[in-house]
């Protein structure tokens, strides 16, 4: 189902904008950055670093909205095909989001995740999101979940190895295993249900993006591009979502 979401240079909100909207996990594929920069006649870059604004200013309003848990799409195991310039630019961007942002999620109570074979990145990367991981392993309040070098598939099959070896090594009967087994065994685990899922940019597909997760999640669809995707769009999401009628398979 699509809804469109308009942009608004709004950057402070209350709960009592989208009162109890039962959203508690709250998963954004953040799409058309380059596309925004071409409209602008500018380089990839800016987009990318335009990007990264919008990352900051919707992870400080979910928190004041009230949701749990925000994942972010950040990084795909299919991104890699991206020219190395490209890739670079982005590697760099997430370095300077953990430097200048980590001391705001510590003080605000914000617990970091990475989903995703993170380790496979540069080791001075991997040893930098290590100690922002570290440092907000103690906090208790809202968790942002950035998904780098992470692809869907690949998250299955990495949790049906795990339980394969448990099952080798006797720890678990082949026949015992089920879908909470699965789910354990997955990235996200220990995280709240997915409830909510939003594309940006007018696309309208998952790209390998929490497919088990996304089974009885909402999708929610708009042509507003990330960098453009504000307060009120978030905002605009979530009434939305309130307003979808979840059945999960019963009447």
């Amino acid at each position: 189902m699509a809804t469109q979401a308009s942009s608004s240079t709004r950057t402070s909100v209350s709960p009592h904008d989208v009162p109890d909207h039962g959203a508690r996990h709250v998963a954004i594929i953040m799409d058309g950055n380059g596309r925004w920069a071409k409209k602008r006649l500018l380089p990839r870059f800016a987009g990318h670093k335009a990007g990264v604004d919008a990352v900051r200013k919707i992870a400080r309003s979910a928190r004041e909205l009230g949701i749990e848990c925000l994942t972010l799409y950040a990084f795909s195991s299919e991104n890699w095909k991206r020219p190395a310039a490209e890739i670079a630019d982005l590697m760099g961007l997430l370095r300077r989001f953990i430097e200048a942002d980590i001391d705001e999620m510590v003080s605000d109570n914000v617990r970091l995740r990475v989903i995703g074979n993170y380790r496979a990145l540069e080791p001075s990367l991997v040893a930098l999101i290590d100690d922002a991981l570290a440092r907000t392993a103690v906090n208790t309040g809202p968790v942002l979940a950035i998904a780098l070098n992470y692809g869907s598939q690949d998250e299955m099959v990495r949790a049906v190895q795990s339980l394969a070896a448990r099952a080798a090594s006797g720890e678990i009967a082949p026949d015992e295993i089920c879908a909470d087994h699965l789910h354990g065994a997955l990235d996200t685990a220990g995280l709240p249900p997915l409830d909510l899922m939003i594309r940006t940019s007018g696309e309208q597909r998952l790209s390998n993006f929490l497919l088990w997760q996304a089974a009885y999640a909402e999708l929610y669809f708009t042509d507003v591009l990330w960098p453009d995707f504000d307060t009120k769009a978030l905002a605009g999401a979530l009434h939305a979502f309130k307003d979808r009628d979840r059945r999960y398979g019963g009447l």
